[in-house]
């Protein structure tokens, strides 16, 4: 009896460890509030000011939700490791912070910052095997993905970018799905191919067929450019990245200097412009040279502490520049280049450590992951996250963004990688099966 007693309760306790991982994960994939109207019928300040109360006391609900669980866990001692490096980084940006123009502001961001880098080190702790992991990766993928196609189906006004949109008008007819802009839903295609890709390598043909086949389709329809070339290109370099292993350090810094140097070179260099334009690539890069030309300003201005953790970007400090009435770019609401924006706002010592998280100990993580037992097509599956997190970061502002889908992915695959070289999987949970078989017998 005892022992029939002790079966449910850990199946009670995985059911809700499931639910919870699922419900987490949709948080990201398919938020709060789908098919926002971006219309000027949409503009409503106070529904959107109920909308982010919400959307606030849902996440710190799943925070919680998150933190009891994993307290209650054996695998506790997992959660947020390295921590060594974390903690540097967090103390950085709060002294920051602290020196800041708006000190409470930039905390809050910190605060929220570190809650997001904890729940993705629990999240990865909570499916009980690889085959659950693999199955809440699949529920969760083709419910984003099916709640895409039935907006563009049935609601295509809040499904499709429109010309009465406010902000965008010249994105009509691109789709965004339920997402709030087409790069974003660009972007959670590419990550939803690479789940896609896993299931179909572990044996899972049909349902990882399938999945690709849709996020690739509706990547082709939102127009979301970086996005496109992205998924085929992160594709080829995972692949070179796999086989050749002496060549793996220099290509992911070189590549992400070299990226960073092509496309903020051409924001000051006129004869950078030029080459890139003989390459056939747009030099304006969508109108950013404009942004990264203020960023680059800001960021030689004040190396050492930056203006504060997720600061600058419409402040005071942009005004007192005295560029806002001339140009259009200082409406910006972010660098659009993640690594630009660490070294504005966090300085020299920022970007560094920001540096060593997200590209040095994935380096270091993904050659000792190889050395263990490890099912190889899961670390493949996040070293593919994590290469374009770190590329799509030469474009995008998205590090530390605690509602982005892209920083939460790249957070999950971190921690994968560390998890894959110090840690053992768990594959096929016979004793589990049997225990349930037992159980109702």
């Amino acid at each position: 009896m005892i022992q029939t007693q002790e079966r449910r309760e850990r199946s009670t306790t995985g059911t809700l460890r499931a639910l919870l991982f699922t419900a987490t994960l949709l948080f990201y994939l398919v938020t709060l509030t789908p098919f926002i109207d971006l219309s000027a019928a949409g503009t409503n300040d106070a529904a959107t000011a109920k909308s982010n109360t919400l959307n606030q006391v849902i996440y710190l609900g799943l925070t919680a939700a998150l933190w009891l669980t994993v307290f209650c866990s054996p695998a506790r001692h997992l959660v947020a490791r390295p921590r060594g490096i974390l903690i540097v980084l967090f103390l950085w940006f709060a002294i920051v912070s602290a020196v800041s123009s708006q000190p409470d502001l930039s905390f809050k961001r910190v605060f929220l910052a570190t809650l997001t880098i904890v729940n993705g080190s629990i999240l990865l702790l909570l499916p009980r095997s690889e085959r659950q992991f693999a199955g809440m990766l699949t529920l969760c993928c083709l419910g984003a993905l099916g709640l895409a196609y039935l907006g563009v189906a049935l609601m295509p006004r809040l499904a499709i970018h429109q010309a009465s949109e406010i902000r965008e008008p010249m994105n009509a007819g691109l789709w965004r799905g339920h997402f709030a802009h087409k790069n974003v839903a660009a972007a959670a295609m590419v990550i939803i191919s690479f789940v896609g890709l896993y299931l179909f390598s572990t044996g899972r043909r049909i349902v990882g067929g399938v999945m690709t086949l849709l996020a690739v389709v509706f990547l082709s329809h939102t127009g979301g450019k970086s996005a496109i070339a992205a998924l085929p290109g992160i594709l080829a370099i995972a692949w070179i990245f796999e086989r050749w292993r002496a060549i793996r350090i220099p290509m992911v810094v070189l590549g992400i200097a070299a990226v960073n140097i092509l496309t903020i070179g051409c924001s000051v260099s006129p004869a950078m412009r030029d080459l890139v334009a003989q390459l056939g690539i747009d030099p304006t890069f969508t109108n950013r040279i404009d942004i990264w030309k203020i960023g680059a300003a800001a960021a030689i201005d004040n190396p050492l502490t930056g203006y504060g953790f997720q600061l600058f970007w419409q402040t005071d400090d942009m005004v007192h520049k005295g560029g806002a009435a001339t140009s259009w770019a200082f409406a910006a609401f972010n660098g659009h280049n993640a690594y630009l924006d660490m070294a504005i706002t966090t300085g020299l010592p920022g970007l560094v450590l920001t540096l060593v998280l997200l590209v040095w100990l994935p380096l270091r993580d993904i050659a000792r992951a190889e050395a263990t037992a490890n099912d190889p097509a899961l670390t493949r599956l996040f070293v593919r996250i994590w290469l374009y997190g770190i590329l799509a970061g030469c474009v995008e502002s998205l590090f530390f963004q605690s509602g982005s889908l892209i920083w939460f992915m790249l957070v999950i695959a971190i921690f994968g990688l560390h998890l894959q070289a110090n840690a053992h999987e768990i594959r096929e949970p016979a004793h589990y099966r049997r225990g349930m078989e037992a159980a109702h017998a």
